[in-house]
């Protein structure tokens, strides 16, 4: 029997509009996989794996890359025809603006159940805080793409997503942690457990903390990149603590009578929750500042329509070739599988960087495709960039797509191992072949992406691009001889 459903969704250029999925099986080389709900069980790692957006997330790939269980509804959806540059970079700008507000409204989501938490903290209250924190990841790492080619972007993003971060700056640590470190004089300020500060040989006054405080006087302090106070791993930190299990199993495990005044532990309970409730309420900030330069008569928006064509294209593939690249299959996933290091994994505290990964490598496929599933299941779409390489060559926008389909599937590989059988840091440890496998491979994938993406470059006579390196990749045996 053959069973056809009609979903409404909803377009850039229209209102609600029905399309209907062939739902009696699925086309061949196309799947869905569901957004697996968190299990119910107490533990910490349980509410770090599992993203919680309902509904569903549809990738291109080979059946048997998930298992049958998670294998449903394929959709049957036409590509939007492209009528110029100006309609595709609207469409760019238009996911832009999506994202970015998705990122907002999540975040907010994630203040009010730090705020729940903070008014009642018990064991349940962290974990429905941290399965927010988990949440507001989604939409944000899917946002990534537009970093590297938009200067507003490059110039913002350290505020909300800065790492690996020296979390001695902010709160208590293990001993095997130390209490100094040659390049940063704040290495272990603890900024939680004291109201005076010595940055450059002068006396920073931290009895309050305040927005001002952590964004303009301890972010970056000194010019010290690791000195992180804000944005989602100083919240991650703070609610999940230090993973002190290097490749071993768990996150970390943070008590939530850190937070407890009448029952506090680890002392500062009432400046803990002031910087936990200052810097959440930050990010909702930062990010809602991102979200109004992407609307209509923003600042971003204003400098991809109003500059050339080719000014706008360089910008969309410089984001998607560098974060492909340099940034995730170099920074973020070669250099730690090398030197297999747990702190080169970007979700550290919370061991959910499998998820972060799979939503980087969904960025980039959303912005060369034109479609983008928002936090609420709608969607925005529209003339796209694979539209115009198509028109000029069907044979380099075949390729990409089948690049970005064998990207999917590799981070699905990734991510379903992080849910069944290890967590990243586990996967990246020296002598775990298994594991470093699994990583490489979809390093590997990346890199062909990344081939392909320069191909669908020289079709658009884009002549100016030149994508993020990484020295893992460039230059690994610098980084194995540790220069």
């Amino acid at each position: 029997m053959h069973v056809r459903l009609c979903a409404r969704v909803l377009t850039r250029r229209s209102a609600a509009q029905p399309e209907c999925l062939g739902a009696s099986e699925p086309e061949p080389g196309r799947f869905l996989i569901s957004a697996l709900r968190r299990p119910k069980g107490p533990g910490p790692r349980a509410a770090a794996f599992f993203p919680a957006n309902e509904g569903m997330q549809m990738f291109r790939g080979p059946l048997t890359a998930v298992p049958a269980a998670f294998v449903a509804l394929g959709f049957c959806l036409g590509s939007a025809q492209a009528d110029s540059t100006r309609d595709v970079l609207t469409t760019y700008a238009d996911i832009a603006q999506a994202g970015y507000e998705d990122s907002r409204d999540t975040a907010r989501t994630l203040e009010l159940a730090v705020d729940a938490f903070l008014a009642k903290p018990t064991e349940a209250n962290i974990r429905a805080a941290r399965a927010a924190w988990i949440d507001a990841r989604i939409p944000y790492m899917q946002t990534e793409a537009f970093r590297f080619g938009n200067a507003i972007v490059d110039d913002w993003e350290g505020r909300v997503n800065s790492w690996p971060l020296d979390e001695g700056l902010i709160d208590y640590v293990a001993k095997d942690y130390g209490t100094e470190s040659p390049e940063n004089e704040l290495y272990a300020a603890d900024v939680i457990r004291n109201v005076s500060l010595t940055i450059g040989g002068k006396k920073l006054d931290a009895s309050k903390i305040t927005k001002k405080l952590l964004a303009d006087d301890l972010q970056e302090a000194g010019g010290v990149e690791a000195n992180v106070a804000t944005g989602y791993h100083a919240i991650e930190f703070l609610l999940w603590g230090q993973d002190l299990n290097g490749t071993g199993p768990e996150p970390g495990n943070r008590p939530a009578t850190d937070y407890d005044l009448k029952n506090c532990t680890h002392g500062n309970c009432d400046r803990r929750a002031a910087y936990l409730r200052t810097a959440t309420g930050l990010l909702v900030d930062d990010l809602a500042w991102m979200a109004k330069q992407w609307a209509p008569g923003g600042d971003a928006r204003k400098v991809i329509m109003n500059d050339s064509d080719e000014a706008g294209l360089t910008a969309l593939m410089t984001g998607l070739g560098s974060l492909s690249y340099g940034e995730l299959a170099g920074e973020r996933m070669k250099l730690g599988l090398m030197i297999h290091d747990p702190e080169e994994e970007q979700d550290c505290f919370s061991d959910n960087t499998h998820a972060s990964h799979f939503f980087d490598a969904l960025g980039i496929r959303n912005v060369y495709l034109g479609r983008y599933r928002r936090a609420d299941g709608t969607y925005v779409e529209g003339p796209s960039v694979s539209d115009l390489v198509k028109a000029k060559s069907p044979e380099v926008d075949a390729e990409v797509r089948a690049k970005l389909d064998a990207t999917m599937d590799g981070m699905n590989t990734l991510y379903l191992r992080a849910l069944t059988t290890e967590s990243y840091d586990q996967m990246i440890a020296e002598g775990n072949a298994e594991g470093n496998k699994v990583v490489q491979n979809a390093i590997d994938t990346l890199l062909a992406q990344t081939k392909a993406i320069e191909r669908a470059v020289a079709v658009l006579d884009l002549k100016s691009i030149e994508f993020e390196g990484s020295d893992s990749l460039d230059t690994p045996a610098k980084v194995s001889e540790g220069g």
